[in-house]
């Protein structure tokens, strides 16, 4: 039944979105430690891709000065909120499609992920050309990406539905008609 086969699709989509805010959080964990130990500014890179998707799509960000300023910081940050949720997602639905690499796998398919997915569109927009970046900053990217690949790849493992090692969430329903061990029967 088509209903069937959608609503099985939830708790894939359900965990991975979960997987991928949990990843993004590390990211940022990893990122702002990174700043707070080298003392480097933060990236403008997240602004200046709110500004060439408003110039792409033929939109302006109203305010001028420090209030415009604050609100392509802001949208610069749910961008990235968004991407790493939305990749999250993405991996959550191949899971849910049956798709349940084990987590070294897994996580260095989030990471290419997280990499291609944000890395690319600030490329192809002209905000970042990684054929510039010199080793220090490859770095300073690669590890947060990481960071977000290790948490989303573990959190998704985890908390899907069924997954071997999720002692708590049961594969599969108990079969119609079966009846549940006694507290006292051996199992």
């Amino acid at each position: 039944m088509k209903t069937t086969r959608i609503s099985g699709l939830w708790p894939g989509l359900l965990s991975g979105a979960a997987a991928g805010a949990a990843g993004t959080s590390a990211l940022n964990v990893i990122t702002y430690l990174d700043i707070a130990v080298r003392g480097r500014p933060t990236s403008s890179t997240p602004e200046r891709t709110v500004e060439a998707m408003a110039r792409l799509f033929g939109l302006t960000v109203p305010g001028t000065g420090d209030i415009l300023a604050n609100r392509l910081l802001g949208l610069g940050a749910l961008t990235g909120y968004a991407a790493g949720i939305g990749m999250g997602l993405i991996l959550g639905l191949v899971w849910a499609l049956g798709w349940r690499p084990g987590i070294l796998l897994a996580t260095l398919v989030a990471t290419a992920l997280a990499l291609i997915g944000t890395n690319g569109p600030m490329t192809v927009l002209g905000v970042t050309d990684p054929r510039t970046w010199g080793l220090v900053g490859w770095i300073s990217d690669v590890i947060p990406h990481f960071g977000y690949g290790v948490v989303t790849a573990l959190v998704l493992h985890y908390l899907y539905p069924g997954n071997p090692g999720n002692p708590r969430i049961p594969s599969k329903p108990p079969s119609a008609g079966a009846r549940e061990p006694e507290a006292t029967e051996s199992v």
